[in-house]
């Protein structure tokens, strides 16, 4: 009797979100890879200004925040690292990211393309134009038609008027 090789297959684990503390995100990350977990931590390129030199520094997209897999019933190891200060969830436990969303993270990144952090807007939240002819308007978000332009309603004479403004331009009220 022959008996075969049993194949064992480790599950592939979800990513979970590390809400860290600010200007920790690099020293997460090495500790991470350092006890052998996947990490991720989308950076992008940032020109910085000083009074006698020009600087590009790698910074964050999300600033805060790191990436990592791991088995969220052993998450103790990943709270005790210095600078972690929770695993972003919701109630009693951690949520896992869409990976589909952290895909194209990476895709972004890996492709090199020039890439920064912006506001999260969705549609029907309430927006202000911070500059240029309409700076100080506040209306509502309808909808994104291209890359750089979106739609926003502006409450005129207690009825609606509908206004493209360069995306830009705008910023959500909190």
């Amino acid at each position: 009797m022959v008996s075969l090789p049993t194949i064992t297959s480790t599950p592939v684990r979800p990513w979970f979100a590390l809400q860290v503390r600010a200007r920790h995100e690099k020293n997460v990350a090495s500790f991470l890879h350092g006890k052998g977990y996947e990490e991720f931590l989308p950076l992008y390129r940032s020109r910085r200004q000083w009074s006698d030199r020009t600087k590009v520094v790698d910074l964050p997209l999300f600033s805060g925040y790191v990436f990592s897999r791991f088995d969220p019933l052993h998450q103790l190891p990943i709270l005790t690292i210095p600078g972690v200060l929770s695993v972003v969830g919701f109630g009693n436990g951690p949520i896992p990211v869409d990976p589909a969303e952290l895909d194209v993270i990476h895709r972004i990144t890996d492709a090199g393309t020039e890439a920064e952090p912006w506001p999260f807007l969705e549609e029907g939240q309430r927006v202000r134009v911070d500059h240029g002819p309409l700076a100080g308007v506040e209306g509502i978000l309808l909808k994104a038609r291209s890359q750089s332009r979106l739609v926003v309603s502006v409450s005129l004479l207690q009825r609606s008027v509908a206004v493209q403004v360069d995306r830009d331009a705008i910023s959500p009220i909190l």
